[in-house]
C-alpha cells in the first residue's frame, strides 16, 4: 500500500485503489460476532458510505468465511440485510476454504486477493462446497472459479470479539 501520489511520482503500474473503510466492535462474546450481524453490517455500510458506492456496484464479495455455523450464517444474515434484492445475485466467496485461517494476515491476504479478482476479472471459488446450509443462501460461487465483470470487491474481516473491518477495493481508473 501506498499513497496515490507516491506511486504516480515512481511510475507505478495502479491495479487498485482502497475507496471505502469501515470499522465497528460489537463484543458479543470473545470468540463469537453478534449472532444478527450488527456490527458486520455496521462495518459494510460504513465502507460503502465511505466509498460513496451502493449495494448495487459491488461485483464480488470476499467473505470472512470461516466455515463455522456461527460466522457464516451470520455473515450472510449481514450480507443478505444490506445487500437486500442485490444479495443474491452478489458473488460471494471465502478463500480460507482454500488457504485456512491465516489469522493475523487473513484480511492483508484477502485484500490481494481482491485485487487480483480486479487485475484477472476472475473470482475465486469456496472449495470444498457440497451440501448448503439452509441459512447460507447467497451465491458462494461453489467449487470453481467464474470469469466476470469486476471492478469493485467488497473485502471482509471480522475477528474474535466482535472486531468487524470491511474495505471496498475498486479497480483504478
Amino acid at each position: 500500500l501506498e499513497t496515490l501520489e507516491h506511486a504516480q511520482k515512481r511510475g507505478a503500474t495502479i491495479l487498485a485503489e482502497i475507496t471505502g473503510y469501515g470499522s465497528s466492535a460489537d463484543a458479543f462474546r470473545v470468540t463469537d460476532m453478534h449472532p444478527e450481524g450488527m456490527g458486520a453490517y455496521a462495518a459494510m455500510k460504513q465502507a460503502l458510505d465511505q466509498a460513496n458506492v451502493t449495494t448495487a456496484d459491488i461485483d464480488y464479495i470476499s467473505a470472512h468465511g470461516t466455515s463455522t455455523k456461527e460466522n457464516d450464517s451470520t455473515e450472510s444474515m449481514a450480507i443478505g440485510s444490506l445487500f437486500a434484492e442485490h444479495a443474491k445475485t452478489t458473488p460471494v466467496s471465502s478463500i480460507k476454504s482454500m488457504l485456512g485461517h491465516l489469522i493475523a494476515a487473513a484480511g492483508s491476504v484477502e485484500a490481494i486477493v481482491c485485487v487480483l479478482a480486479l487485475r484477472d476479472q476472475t473470482v475465486p471459488p469456496t472449495i470444498n462446497y457440497g451440501k448448503p446450509d439452509p441459512e447460507c443462501t447467497l451465491d458462494y460461487i461453489p467449487n470453481e472459479s467464474r470469469k466476470l465483470p469486476v471492478d469493485i470487491c467488497l473485502s471482509n474481516s471480522f475477528g474474535f470479539g466482535g472486531q468487524n473491518d470491511t474495505l471496498v477495493i475498486r479497480k483504478f481508473q
